[in-house]
């Protein structure tokens, strides 16, 4: 006998036969709502986002999507500023970071990572901000030309300008001088990657707050993992 096939179950099946069905169909459906669920593992709870963030600041990170950039870049993972589950257990069992140059209050500047870390007297990182060096690249712009490049070695923060400066190149936020004009200074663009003409950029969120905290004689270490010199000389003799 031929059965046409209809959506119609209580026509062709008794009753008891029609609830079966159904129950077998709400089964497939909560099975392929659970197979949804469990193809996007990536996602973590607001109790996790929480638990992260407090982590974050007690590692010297701060607090916000800037703290997460910034673990992410010091971490050597991709810098999206987006929680994922493999960054949270990431930050669950990282350690704080450390000082290249312990003992004394410095900044320094990881070009590899693309992070700097505020060092406090007794050497231990109190701030960790994201940044972007110089791009390395041969610029020509408003008749200026030059290589993008942020020199190595140590310096001393030799003056600051409180606001904002208008450079021949760009705008510069809270300034603090470094090496020939080349400063530490605050921009609305931090990307992950080197794009600056050779100053260092924080994010402006971080500009005023840094500023506060490196006055005139600040040391500043700039290195990557070819280049570093240390200062405790410098230290020493003063």
């Amino acid at each position: 006998m031929r059965i046409l096939v209809t959506h119609n179950f209580t026509k062709l099946y008794p009753a008891s036969c029609c609830r079966a069905a159904l129950t077998a169909l709400a089964l497939v459906a909560s099975v392929s709502s659970f197979a949804a669920t469990k193809k996007t593992p990536n996602r973590v709870t607001s109790a996790e986002a929480k638990q992260a963030a407090i982590r974050l600041t007690e590692m010297g990170y701060g607090s916000g999507r800037t703290a997460l950039i910034a673990f992410q870049k010091y971490e050597g993972r991709k810098a999206t500023g987006q929680l994922t589950r493999g960054d949270f257990e990431a930050i669950m069992n990282a350690s704080a970071p450390e000082a290249r140059d312990a003992g004394y209050r410095h900044v320094e500047v990881d070009l590899d990572r693309q992070v700097l870390l505020l060092i406090d007297d007794d050497g231990a990182v109190k701030k960790v901000l994201p940044v972007s060096t110089g791009s390395n690249k041969h610029y020509h712009e408003k008749s200026m030309s030059g290589l993008a490049y942020t020199p190595r070695g140590r310096f001393k923060i030799y003056a600051k300008i409180a606001g904002w400066r208008k450079s021949p190149l760009g705008m510069l936020y809270y300034p603090n001088y470094f090496s020939d004009g080349l400063a530490i200074h605050g921009n609305s663009s931090v990307p992950d990657t080197p794009a600056s003409h050779g100053c260092i950029r924080v994010p402006n969120s971080a500009a005023i707050d840094l500023y506060k905290r490196i006055p005139i004689g600040t040391i500043v270490l700039i290195y990557d993992r070819q280049s570093f010199v240390s200062a405790k000389d410098w230290v020493a003799n003063n």
